[in-house]
C-alpha cells in the first residue's frame, strides 16, 4: 500500500450540512469556519451594517432572501487536517442541488431547531442521508431561545427516524438561562461567555463535574440539580458511541449549542466530534452496490456532483465540483471521461474552493477533497464520472428529481432564426446582443442543473424554452440570475400540467399508445437528449396513465444522463 496516499485519505474530513429552512444551517458553517481559522469574522445571513455577509451564501439573491440556494463547497486546513464543509441549501424547491451534494459527502450533519424539533424538510434530508448510507451527526441548534426538553428532542429522533441518540453534549440550561453544555466524555461542564457579534465566544469556566465550584459558577441551583439528574439519567438509559453502529446508521451522536451564540458550536468543533468521527465509506462503482473503489488505489477516480455556470461573471466560466474518490489528482493529469466511452481529456486547470472565492489548485488534491474544474459546453455533465488507468469506472449517475412546475420562458428579444418577429429596419446591434446574452444565460444554467428543459416535439431550435422546475423558487433564481448575470429580463407563461413522465420505451411506443387514444389531455414533449417526456394535469390523469400503459412505454420519473450521446441541440 502507498503509506503516503494513506496517510493523506485518513487526514481528509468531509462532512455536507442539512437541515430545514431557518434551522441555523449557514451560521453553523461560519461559525466552524471561523473557529477553523478560515475566517476571521463569522459573516451574517441577512447582514446589516458593517457585518460581512456569510461565505456560502455568495448569490445576490440568497443575501437578499437569507437563504442557500446553491451548494457550496469550502475547503481549508484545521489541526493538521484538511476539512471539506458541503453547505447544502435546505428550502424543499432545492432538494435536488442538496441530493446530488450528499453524493459528495462522507458524514452529514443534520441541524435540528430546538424550539420546533423534527421539521418537514429535515424529515426528508434525513431519508436522503439514510439512502447516500451517510453517518449521521446531530445538532440541536438554537439553545439560546425558549427550546422544547432535550429529552424531548431526542425522543422524536429516535421515534420518527429509528436511530439511537448517544448526546455527546448536553446542555445546562436554554433561552436566557442558557449557561453552557455538558462533554459527557470527559465529564467537563463548559460555561460560556458571550461574544461580539460575528466573533469566537469566550469560555467563562471549564469546571470537572466533580468540582465544589460548579454550583456557584453555574449561578442558577435549579439548574444545577437539573444537570446532576441529567447526568445520572444518561448514563443510565443511553449507550455509548458505537462507531460501528454509526458507520450502518444505527446510531447518530447528538450534540446541543448555538450556533449564533457560539455556545456549543466552539466545543463541537475543538472537541472533533463533528469532523474526527469519519468512518470512510466505500463508493459504489459500475452497476452493482456491492461493487467498490478503494480510496488508496493508485488510479485517480473522481464524479461530477455540481456544474456552476457564472461564478467570474467577467468570462462567463463553467466550474465542475469533482469529488475525488481515489488516487491522487494534480492539474494537468490526463483523464478518461466514463460517459464519453473513455475519450481522454487533460485537466490544465484545477481550483481550489471557498464559497465563492477560487484559488489555483498548485498541489495535490486526495481523496475526501473537492476541486473545481474550468470545462467548454457540453463536456462535463452532472454524473459523469473521470478516472485513469485500464479499467473502465463509472459510478452510479445521479438522477434529477420529477419536475411539478413547468413554464414557458419568454425571450422580449425575437430570434434572428424568427425573422417575422423582427422589427423593420433591422434592429440595433444591442436588440440582437439582448437576444445573444438569454440564449448564453439558458444554456448554462440549464447545464448547471437548475432547472429542466423540455422542447416541443420537432423543435429545431427557434421556439420558446420550456423550463421544469421542483418548485416556483427555482424558476425565480433562474430569472433573477439572467437579470443580475447576464442583463436579460424574461418573462413566464405558466402551464397547467403539474407531473412529468419520461418515457423510456421510445417514440415508437408512444406514438403508437396516441394512435390508440390512451393518452387523453396528456402534453408530449421531449428532453434535450430527444427522449418522450408525457406531461399530466394532475396526478388522477397520470394514475390513470400509468394503469393503462405503464408497463408498456417504461414510464419512469426521472432519466438518467445516457453515455454517448451529445445534448440534441444546444440553445
Amino acid at each position: 500500500m502507498d503509506v503516503a496516499l494513506a496517510d493523506e485519505v485518513e487526514r481528509r474530513r468531509n462532512l455536507a450540512i442539512i437541515s430545514h429552512p431557518d434551522a441555523g444551517k449557514t451560521t453553523l458553517t461560519e461559525k466552524l469556519l471561523l473557529y477553523g481559522g478560515a475566517i476571521s469574522q463569522a459573516g451574517a445571513v441577512k447582514a446589516k451594517g458593517e457585518q460581512r455577509r456569510a461565505t456560502s451564501d455568495f448569490m445576490e439573491l440568497e443575501q437578499q432572501r437569507g437563504i442557500s440556494i446553491s451548494s457550496t463547497v469550502l475547503s481549508y486546513e484545521y489541526d493538521g487536517k484538511q476539512v471539506n464543509v458541503l453547505d447544502t441549501p435546505g428550502h424543499q424547491d432545492f432538494s435536488e442541488d442538496t441530493y446530488r451534494t450528499l453524493a459528495a459527502a462522507d458524514n452529514a450533519v443534520m441541524l435540528v431547531d430546538a424550539a420546533k424539533g423534527l421539521e418537514p424538510q429535515t424529515r426528508k434530508l434525513f431519508e436522503v442521508a439514510r439512502l447516500r448510507r451517510l453517518p449521521l451527526f446531530t445538532f440541536v441548534n438554537k439553545l439560546d431561545r425558549p427550546s422544547l426538553s432535550p429529552y424531548e428532542l431526542i425522543d422524536q429522533i429516535e421515534a420518527e427516524f429509528g436511530i439511537s441518540c448517544c448526546p455527546l453534549l448536553w446542555p445546562v440550561g436554554s433561552g436566557d438561562r442558557f449557561r453552557g453544555v455538558l462533554e459527557r466524555g470527559a465529564r467537563r461542564v463548559h460555561l460560556f461567555a458571550r461574544g461580539e457579534r460575528g466573533k469566537k465566544a469566550e469560555e467563562a469556566a471549564v469546571v470537572s463535574l466533580d468540582d465544589d465550584r460548579l454550583e456557584a459558577l453555574i449561578g442558577d441551583g435549579e439548574l444545577y440539580a437539573q444537570l446532576i439528574d441529567d447526568v445520572e439519567m444518561l448514563d443510565g438509559l443511553t449507550d455509548p458511541l458505537d462507531l460501528d453502529r454509526l458507520k450502518r446508521g444505527e446510531q447518530t451522536p447528538v450534540l446541543f449549542g448555538s450556533a449564533m451564540t457560539n455556545f456549543g458550536a466552539q466545543r463541537s468543533w475543538r472537541g472533533g466530534a463533528v469532523p474526527r468521527r469519519r468512518p470512510t465509506p466505500l463508493l459504489a462503482a459500475g452497476a452493482g452496490d456491492e461493487e467498490t473503489v478503494e480510496p488508496t488505489s493508485e488510479d485517480f477516480s473522481g464524479f461530477v456532483f455540481k456544474l456552476q455556470a457564472n461564478t467570474d461573471p467577467k468570462h462567463r466560466d463553467r466550474i465542475a465540483y469533482v469529488r475525488v474518490c481515489s488516487g491522487r489528482f494534480e492539474k494537468g493529469l490526463k483523464v478518461k471521461h466514463s460517459r464519453l466511452r473513455g475519450q481522454q481529456l487533460t485537466l490544465a486547470q484545477a481550483q481550489t474552493l471557498l464559497g465563492a472565492e477560487r484559488s489555483t489548485l498548485d498541489g495535490t488534491s486526495y481523496p475526501g477533497d473537492v476541486v473545481g474544474i474550468p470545462f467548454s459546453p457540453g463536456q462535463m455533465a452532472i454524473g459523469d464520472t473521470l478516472y485513469t488507468g485500464s479499467r473502465r469506472i463509472s459510478f452510479a449517475k445521479i438522477p434529477s428529481f420529477s419536475p411539478e412546475i413547468f413554464a414557458r420562458c419568454i425571450n422580449p428579444t425575437p430570434s434572428k432564426r424568427e425573422p417575422h418577429l423582427l422589427p423593420e429596419p433591422p434592429p440595433p446591434p444591442f436588440f440582437l446582443e439582448a437576444y445573444k446574452s438569454f440564449n448564453k444565460g439558458i444554456e448554462q444554467l440549464l447545464n448547471e442543473g437548475a432547472v429542466q428543459q423540455l422542447l416541443e416535439r420537432g423543435d429545431t431550435g427557434g421556439g420558446v424554452p420550456i423550463l421544469a422546475a421542483v418548485g416556483p423558487l427555482q424558476l425565480e433564481v433562474v430569472s433573477s440570475r439572467l437579470s443580475s448575470e447576464y442583463s436579460v429580463e424574461v418573462q413566464y407563461e405558466m402551464m397547467p400540467q403539474t407531473q412529468a413522465r419520461w418515457a423510456m420505451a421510445g417514440w415508437e411506443e408512444v406514438d403508437a399508445v396516441l394512435s390508440e387514444r390512451k393518452l387523453l389531455n396528456v402534453k408530449t414533449l421531449e428532453d434535450v437528449y430527444g427522449r418522450p417526456v408525457l406531461l399530466f394535469t394532475s396526478g388522477w390523469t397520470l394514475d390513470n396513465a400509468v394503469a393503462e400503459v405503464g408497463e408498456r412505454l417504461q414510464l419512469r420519473p426521472y432519466a438518467l444522463a445516457p453515455d454517448v450521446q451529445e445534448r440534441r441541440r444546444k440553445k
